[in-house]
């Protein structure tokens, strides 16, 4: 079989794809062998790190474009050669980018240590980590095809063209078939279970980007806050008044661990504003300061959310605990209300996501976003769900042919995430549950307390979650919790286990158990 799978890798193999409404431009294949590589789990998400070791696989590259829209999409496929486990495996992409980046491989290459067949898109859009190379088909005229593709139509392309590509290759197709992807990668594996019941009978979708069109101009939020403001405070204010929040509520989940594992109950509990004047260390400084009213309002708008001009509030805010600089050991993150500082001097900050504002909703590329009016500011955030929603929104809660199909559908998402509110997900849950009163019976969000966007942070992922999804999918056996490990203040170090629980459930330390530390004493029960 070996032998005869390293000759059947050539173009000819795969001459009978075909796709509906696209036209294949060109298939390459090369033979890869001796391929190896060591897989961390923060980017796998949902499964553990493992070494990849003297793979041999079949690397196809297949293009085609949409006749009439002038695109050009690559997808990627890696197929072993001696060790499929006769199953397929889709990743997701990350930020502005479809696939085909170095999260993207990094998934492929820990899906071809586990035996899968793996798949990868670009939509269409480039290696480019930002939108500017293809958003605009001119100055003011957005590229709708490339958003499409971005949204949802190369996604499903990718897992029709993936299915043939196995097919021809070892002469059946997938016993069964997965996605996973975090972030974008998440926003993705959603859409696919909300359009494209079909694609895949398994999804992992975890710190979804979904609700997109919302979403994205939140991120600007904080910068727009301190816009209004006209004062742009140390980072240090802001990570002391974060740490500060830590002290005051990291007990209310009756442990002492830095994690806040109850954020609502914080936010109700904790004010910001009660520190100001306080005087702390600052690293920027090199000196003390003295913590502002305007570092207490970026805090505290963040962690409340986009508001309209008359108070009404438009979007979740990040959770108190959530590194809201950047400035963290254990951060990945652009910090989303993080100024730039030289001496005593401070300014505003933007981030590669503030682009939609920019390039999609206002369609121009020179708008400065540090310097719109709350009315302004407000008008883009509702401009962009009126002009986008339909295309790359993805938060559509009838799940109800998904559900038919059997298929099954996952999720985490960090309790501090410092890029998308976990808010978001909650929202969707609920939403779904609403129409869909058997949503546990396919549907599993799990929160987790301590993680940052996807990793980082004081918690591990939950790198059981993707075995668990195999079992649920193929043995029926759904997961009740999911273990997971914390950390010290480096990120690095475990500190102990835990369970994680099916929202809208919650990990709850066991009364008289007294080893916090250990997995067992720690079970789920209902939300307050």
């Amino acid at each position: 079989m070996y032998e005869s799978l390293v000759n059947a890798c050539v173009p000819g193999t795969f001459s009978n794809l075909s796709l509906f409404g696209g036209e294949i431009t060109s298939i390459k294949t090369t033979l890869v062998s001796n391929y190896s590589a060591s897989v961390p789990a923060a980017y796998r998400y949902t499964a553990p790190s493992v070494q990849l070791t003297n793979s041999t696989f079949c690397n196809v590259t297949v293009s085609y474009t949409h006749p009439g829209q002038n695109d050009e999409i690559h997808i990627e496929a890696w197929l072993p050669t001696n060790t499929w486990n006769e199953r397929f495996l889709a990743v997701g992409g990350g930020g502005w980018v479809a696939g085909r980046f170095y999260l993207s491989y990094a998934g492929m290459q820990g899906a071809l240590a586990d035996g899968y067949a793996t798949i990868t898109t670009d939509a269409g859009l480039g290696y480019a980590m930002d939108a500017e190379p293809w958003a605009q088909v001119s100055l003011g005229n957005v590229n709708l095809y490339n958003v499409q593709n971005l949204g949802s139509v190369s996604l499903n392309d990718e897992a029709i063209i993936g299915k043939q590509l196995i097919k021809s290759y070892y002469g059946k197709g997938p016993l069964y078939s997965y996605w996973n992807g975090c972030s974008q990668g998440g926003r993705q594996g959603m859409i696919l279970a909300q359009r494209y019941p079909d694609a895949y009978d398994g999804i992992a979708a975890s710190a979804p980007a979904f609700y997109w069109t919302e979403l994205a101009p939140s991120i600007t939020w904080p910068q727009q806050v301190l816009s209004m403001l006209g004062q742009y405070p140390y980072n240090c204010e802001a990570d002391a008044l974060t740490a500060l929040a830590v002290t005051a509520c990291d007990k209310l989940d009756q442990v002492e661990d830095g994690i806040i594992g109850r954020p609502e109950e914080c936010l109700a509990r904790f004010d910001p504003f009660r520190f100001v004047g306080m005087p702390i260390n600052c690293t920027q400084t090199n000196g003390t300061v003295h913590i502002t009213h305007a570092a207490a309002s970026l805090v505290n708008e963040t962690w409340r959310g986009p508001r309209a001009v008359d108070g009404t509030k438009l979007w979740h805010g990040m959770n108190p605990g959530a590194d809201i600089t950047g400035d963290a050991s254990t951060s990945y993150q652009p910090g989303l209300g993080a100024t730039n500082c030289t001496g005593t001097t401070c300014t505003g900050m933007t981030n590669v996501l503030s682009e939609w504002m920019q390039l999609f909703v206002s369609k121009s590329p020179t708008l400065n976003l540090l310097n719109l009016t709350h009315e302004e500011w407000e008008t883009l955030f509702h401009s962009s769900s009126q002009q986008y929603r339909s295309l790359i929104g993805s938060a559509d809660p009838d799940l109800r042919a998904f559900s038919k199909k059997g298929g099954k559908l996952i999720s985490f998402h960090g309790l501090q995430d410092n890029i998308i509110p976990p808010g978001g997900s909650q929202q969707y849950y609920s939403a779904v549950a609403s129409i869909s009163p058997d949503v546990h019976n396919f549907f599993r969000l799990f929160e987790v307390p301590g993680l940052s966007h996807c990793f980082g942070g004081r918690s591990q992922q939950p790198s059981n979650l993707f075995q668990q999804l195999r079992l649920w999918v193929e043995n029926g056996t759904a997961p009740e919790t999911t273990p997971i490990n914390v950390t010290d203040a480096t990120g690095f170090q475990v500190l102990g286990s835990r369970v994680l629980c099916p929202y809208p459930q919650q990990q709850q330390l066991i009364n008289g158990c007294d080893d916090t530390s250990a997995a067992k004493c720690w079970t789920c029960t209902k939300r307050h």
